[in-house]
């Protein structure tokens, strides 16, 4: 359908409401986590508050795509804002860690229907030389919302409670669904689509089962236990059958033959590695600054206020660059600057200094600028009009893989690093508990820890995220080998 330039431009101001709704949802968060643990307890549960989240919204994500080919972009955006900002709301009324959990599930389903229906109409009605610019004005917004969001978030927990940075995010949903249902309009073509209902079961079923055995392996279940192997079994079997579910199906949940297209392989392996690496940073780095640096929410949210500002410059430069110098130049420069910042964070200890850190987490702004804008192009430009919707949702569900594996296995690492570098009770003494684990990450309840035990927990959580700021590094250094496996050339469509 033909739009007028008033009628787009009312388009593109929505779309950017919904892009900065959905970026001050990951951003304002992160600085809240050690508070939540703090109030609601459960420091083992806190990777599921992101975990829960970012599974529905990868199972959500295709199935929305499906249906918003019978039925419209708009009716699917409508809902996924409703179920968004309900998830929101409830999750700032949640009352234990568990409701939290399963309130942040809703709001991913929402999350799910909104991102890729989001990118598909800009690739809807943007040509490729447009699209490069909005995907740097987008990303400019994401930028910016990224800068208020942690800064905020921050002075939220500490000036009156974290509930506050769920809600934070409604006003912008509001105005982003009276924008798009006033202005956007459409004129859906009827035609069958069948939704992939044995692909979504075999898929929820098997990365649920997969997630949940190694979030509790070797914590509240043995690594030899007849039901965590039991529970893997059940997670290989239900992945192998919806791979050969895929293959088969007429319209599937993941369309496998868009990996035929070499710039769509390498760019999605690339987004895992890279989406991986993002929430592991705004979800474990505020762990670092208060709980081993003794910082409060205000700075943790500071120290990551530098990625979003580069962030905004990485992804203008990413989007005009793809065009001139082609998507294999354009992605090494992005994922060279992210693993040059991961291998610098990998080195840090209890004296590094916030500043650098602040450095650190500039250089992943720019890096993740550049990759996150061109992968995005990619997966818009290497297909036409009838598979750009199934390609932008797979680069959606991609990444909200990559977080949702990513969140998983690294709050697997940090519990069992924290469980194996626990100190021995002194004699006499009462033991170590999971209540006091939770004081160390609670500004108001940290003056309760004895300062030998403070001490002590502290050398142990800082141990446990060094190790993981390593792996970090190694993640990064295989998406620097991943994208030199794309084209030098601009990608354009490709038949398959």
């Amino acid at each position: 359908m033909k739009y007028s330039g008033l009628q787009r431009k009312y388009i593109l101001i929505g779309l950017l409401l919904s892009t900065f709704l959905a970026a001050i949802e990951g951003t304002v968060i992160g600085p809240a986590g050690p508070r939540i643990v703090g109030d609601l307890g459960g420091v083992e549960l806190l990777s599921w508050v992101f975990t829960a989240y970012l599974l529905t919204m990868a199972v959500a994500t295709p199935i929305f795509g499906k249906i918003s080919d019978l039925y419209g972009r708009k009716p699917v955006f409508i809902i996924g804002s409703v179920l968004f900002l309900a998830g929101s709301l409830l999750s700032g009324l949640s009352q234990g860690m568990e409701q939290l959990i399963l309130f942040r599930a809703v709001q991913g389903i929402g999350a799910g229907a909104l991102t890729p229906v989001t990118f598909t109409i800009i690739g809807d009605i943007y040509s490729i030389e447009e699209r490069a610019k909005v995907q740097g004005w987008i990303s400019s917004v994401w930028g910016i919302s990224s800068l208020v969001g942690p800064l905020l978030g921050g002075y939220f927990v500490d000036s009156l409670n974290w509930r506050w940075v769920f809600g934070f995010n409604v006003p912008f949903g509001l105005l982003s669904l009276l924008f798009i249902m006033k202005h956007f309009t459409e004129r859906v073509e009827k035609r069958k689509v069948n939704i992939d209902i044995p692909g979504a079961i075999t898929f929820t079923v098997g990365v649920t089962a997969l997630l949940f055995g190694l979030a509790t392996g070797g914590q509240q279940l043995a690594w030899n236990s007849p039901l965590l192997i039991g529970i893997f079994a059940v997670a290989l079997i239900s992945l192998v059958l919806f791979f050969i579910v895929e293959r088969k199906a007429e319209e599937p949940m993941v369309p496998l033959k868009l990996f035929r297209i070499r710039d769509i392989a390498y760019s999605n392996l690339a987004s895992l590695l890279a989406s991986a690496l993002l929430i592991g940073l705004t979800s474990y780095l505020p762990l670092w600054v208060q709980g081993v640096l003794g910082k409060n929410a205000t700075i943790s949210g500071l120290v990551l206020a530098p990625m979003s500002l580069s962030w905004m410059l990485g992804s203008v430069l990413g989007a005009r660059w793809i065009i001139s110098r082609g998507s294999r130049l354009t992605s090494l420069v992005g994922m060279a600057i992210i693993a040059l910042a991961a291998v610098g964070m990998a080195f840090m200890n209890e004296h590094t200094s916030i500043y650098l850190l602040m450095l650190f987490n500039a250089l992943y702004g720019i890096g993740f600028g550049f990759s996150f804008a061109v992968f995005t192009i990619i997966a818009q430009s290497s297909v036409h009009y009838h598979l750009r919707g199934a390609s932008t949702a797979l680069n959606s569900f991609v990444k909200s893989i990559g977080q949702t594996i990513a969140v998983t296995v690294f709050g697997m690492l940090i519990n069992l690093g924290i469980t194996s570098r626990l100190p021995e009770p002194a004699a006499g003494a009462d033991p170590i508990t999971q209540n006091d684990i939770n004081n160390l990450l609670s500004p108001e309840k940290v003056h309760l820890l004895p300062q030998e035990l403070w001490e002590q927990l502290k050398h142990t959580l800082s141990g446990s995220l060094g190790f993981l700021f390593i792996v970090m590094a190694v993640v990064a250094a295989a998406g620097l080998i991943t994208a030199f496996g794309l084209r030098s050339k601009a990608p354009e469509p490709e038949e398959i």
